[in-house]
């Protein structure tokens, strides 16, 4: 999985009447843009260092590339 800044980061909910969770990548600390990401998560606002699972897809955003300091 590849990610930049500005990319949605989607969760999808493994159990029955769970939501998914959307956050925003907010910082990719590899070049290559592989994980961990850090992702500001829309449904509370909490920033988080994050490593994607099975479930995780990445939709592209308008950010820029880079890698966050």
């Amino acid at each position: 999985m590849k990610a930049r800044i500005g990319d949605r980061v989607v969760v999808e909910a493994l159990r029955l009447g769970a939501e998914r969770r959307i956050g925003i990548v907010t910082g990719v600390d590899h070049e290559d843009g592989s994980p961990p990401y850090r992702v500001h998560w829309l449904s509370d606002g909490r920033i988080t260092l994050f490593y994607p699972g099975p479930e995780t897809h990445v939709e592209p955003g308008h950010g820029k590339p880079g890698i966050a300091t």
